[in-house]
């Protein structure tokens, strides 16, 4: 595995496939129906290269050594919309299923939290859906702290299901 890198256009396909996995089969992400790349183009645009909004992307070279799978990818996005919330990101992390336990998240997640050091930010949030033993494990063992569960909050998959909120200090 490569270190995480920024994400870039080249990488819409494999992000929309792998968040689409997600948004099909789990209910770590709350959408319910699937995007197209050119769907998901304006949140790849929305995470530049630089300041607080940011895509970090774990690849791999393919067994042919000719391209990169992408494995999985963090981000940091806007907390809420309102301007006092602008020191606050929202964070996410998703590695492709068949990739898990490898550490990817880790290494994902510390990257991103580096890259935003030297940010004007202070606090960086995540809010698991529940069960997710292993993205609660992940937080904590990069300091995020519980502060709460919202209970019930989402409706997917002929369920409802909670929401545990983390945060961490930047």
């Amino acid at each position: 595995m490569r270190r995480p890198r920024s994400g870039s256009e080249g990488d819409l396909t494999a992000l929309t496939d792998l968040y689409n996995q997600y948004a099909r089969e789990t209910a770590i992400t709350f959408d319910t129906t699937v995007l197209t790349p050119e769907e998901r183009r304006p949140w790849l645009l929305s995470h530049p290269v630089d300041g607080p909004y940011r895509l970090m992307v774990a690849t791999a070279a393919t067994t042919t050594g000719n391209s990169e799978r992408v494995l999985g990818y963090a981000t940091s996005s806007a907390f809420r919309a309102k301007p006092a919330y602008a020191t606050s990101v929202e964070t996410t992390v998703h590695v492709a299923p068949d990739a898990g336990g490898r550490g990817i998240g880790t290494l994902l997640c510390t990257a991103l939290l580096e890259a935003l050091a030297s940010e004007d930010l202070h606090r960086a949030y995540a809010g698991i859906a529940q069960p997710n033993e292993a993205s609660t494990r992940l937080h904590q063992r990069l300091g995020f702290r519980h502060t709460g569960t919202y209970r019930e909050v989402g409706r997917k998959f002929g369920r409802y299901w909670d929401v545990a909120w983390y945060e961490k200090e930047l």
